[in-house]
């Protein structure tokens, strides 16, 4: 179904709108996936911040050259699905890959980058196996706070060792 000359302002705005906020902007070819699947995907991407659209190309060129994005379009070819996150870098590739691995019809095609570049396929890939922001926060939080686990633990088994021998000592 054609989209009126109005329409098709409203969604080049949006996209640029959405183009501006995101951190990255994973693209990839959905042809054979049923509208199902791409339904369960956007329900699955909303959860952490990912937001998926299907937009004609034509109009995500407008809206990359309204958003003031630089970026070569010659990889814009076929039926594509956009996916954007303007909180985190890699959840976009992440939920493309995920879901990619249940639908095999979804391939990377590549990224639009914050800083105006244009990433392969190959790149987005190797980016969708890095952990989350909050998988590395939690990293780092576990990380710093294991040495006083330990010292806890060891002070723990320590003092317990002393309750035994001062309990054996007084029942003697």
């Amino acid at each position: 179904m054609a989209l009126a000359k109005a329409k098709k302002h409203e969604v080049v705005a949006d996209v640029a709108d959405l183009l501006k906020e995101s951190k990255l902007t994973v693209v990839a070819q959905y042809q054979g996936t049923t509208v199902k699947a791409i339904q369960q995907l956007r329900k699955d991407a909303k959860g952490n911040g990912t937001r998926v659209n299907v937009v004609k190309n034509r109009l995500v060129i407008k809206a990359l050259e309204q958003a003031g994005k630089e970026v070569d379009t010659s990889a814009l070819k076929g039926q594509l699905l956009y996916a954007f996150n303007s909180e985190d870098e890699v959840a976009p590739a992440q939920i493309l890959n995920t879901f990619a691995k249940t639908n095999p019809s979804i391939v990377f095609v590549g990224a639009i980058t914050a800083d105006n570049k244009f990433m392969t396929a190959d790149e987005v890939k190797a980016l969708a196996v890095l952990p989350s922001k909050t998988q590395l926060i939690a990293g780092v939080i576990n990380t710093l706070q294991s040495p006083v686990r330990g010292v806890m633990g060891g002070l723990s088994g320590n003092l317990h060792g002393l309750l035994d021998a001062v309990a054996a000592k007084a029942s003697n």
